[in-house]
Formats: structure tokens, C-alpha cells, sequence
């Protein structure tokens, strides 16, 4: 997996945690630098730290799979995107809370970081070098996070739906692109 590639699934991944820290950043009155932080580092930390377990997970079973890891990582990364983007056309509304308290953060670190999981399983079957790559995906996710605070607090939910949309389609073309290079249409 290129640089390029790693940074367009940290960035699908982190949609999530860019959704939730725009609402984090719309309840709060004023943002301050430490409270951005502290969203970013929840986030950002739960990001990285889920596809590390999702990757020793999946070394587990590698070896009964590989016939079939090009398979299991597009429907998997297809299945997150499809999520995601379901969840940003739905109607619900989510609860503005600027809560930065342990019991509230790490809830929603966890929610945010299910998908990382699944990804951090097809990483184990791609071969991917897992330490650059999770610290890599923990970086960007703390960094949008820390952005979507900001944007909250800025801009509200305008963006909120369409960071996630996007970060679906990013996950289901990094899907079909394992599958068609492991089916020999893409070089």
C-alpha cells in the first residue's frame, strides 16, 4: 500500500471522528487550542489503537484466508463506506455535547473507531507495515479532529454530512481498487 493510498484510508477513517468533533466544536461556546487537544488525542489515539488489534486479529487467521483477503478487505472496507454514508444521509440529528469528560470520550472514541478495526484486519492480509501505518492514521485523525472542532465552533453542521460522505466513497474505491489489482485489472 503506497503513502498516497494510506493517507486516502487514514483520511475515509477519520471521517467519523471529523463528524463528531464538528459537533463537539458546535456545543462549545468558545474553542480553546487544549480542548481541541483532547479531542484529537481521544480520537486519534483510539483510531491508531483499533486497527493495531484488528491487525493481530487478522494474522490469526491469515493463513486460512489468503485465497480470499481481496475479497474479505473490499467487502469489509465497502460495508464501512456504505455505513458511513448511510449514516451522513439519514435523518437523525445528533446532540451537540462539548462534554471532554472520560466515560463520554472514550464511548465515542470507541463508536468512531469500529471501522479501524475492520480495516486494521485487512491490513494484516495486505501485508501492510502496521507501525507507520496506524501512527500515520493516528496523526491524520488527530489532526482533523483538532480541525473539526475548530469548524464546528466556526461553521456548525454544514459540513458535517458531507466530510462524511466522502470519507464512505474513500473507503469503498480503496476497496475496489485491492479487489481489481488482485483480479489483475489494475497493474
Amino acid at each position: 500500500m503506497s503513502l498516497f493510498e494510506l493517507f486516502l484510508v487514514a483520511v475515509g477513517l477519520s471521517m467519523d471522528a471529523f463528524a463528531v468533533s464538528i459537533c463537539k466544536g458546535l456545543a462549545m461556546r468558545k474553542m480553546m487550542l487544549r480542548n481541541a487537544a483532547v479531542v484529537g488525542l481521544w480520537f486519534g489515539g483510539f483510531q491508531a489503537g483499533m486497527p493495531l488489534i484488528g491487525y493481530f486479529l487478522g494474522k490469526q487467521f491469515e493463513s486460512y484466508v489468503t485465497s480470499i483477503d481481496h475479497w474479505i478487505a473490499f467487502i469489509l472496507l465497502s460495508l464501512i463506506g456504505i455505513s458511513m454514508i448511510r449514516e451522513a444521509l439519514s435523518k437523525e440529528e445528533e446532540k451537540a455535547d462539548d462534554s471532554l469528560a472520560v466515560k463520554a470520550m472514550f464511548l465515542l472514541a470507541v463508536a468512531t473507531s469500529i471501522d479501524a478495526l475492520a480495516v486494521g484486519i485487512t491490513f494484516a492480509f495486505l501485508q501492510v507495515s502496521i507501525v507507520p501505518a496506524i501512527s500515520f492514521i493516528g496523526i491524520i485523525t488527530f489532526l482533523l479532529s483538532m480541525v473539526g472542532v475548530k469548524v464546528g465552533n466556526v461553521f456548525g453542521m454544514k459540513y458535517k454530512s458531507k466530510a462524511e460522505i466522502a470519507g464512505g466513497i474513500v473507503l469503498i474505491a480503496m476497496g475496489l481498487k485491492i479487489l481489481l489489482e488482485h483480479l489483475g485489472f489494475l497493474g
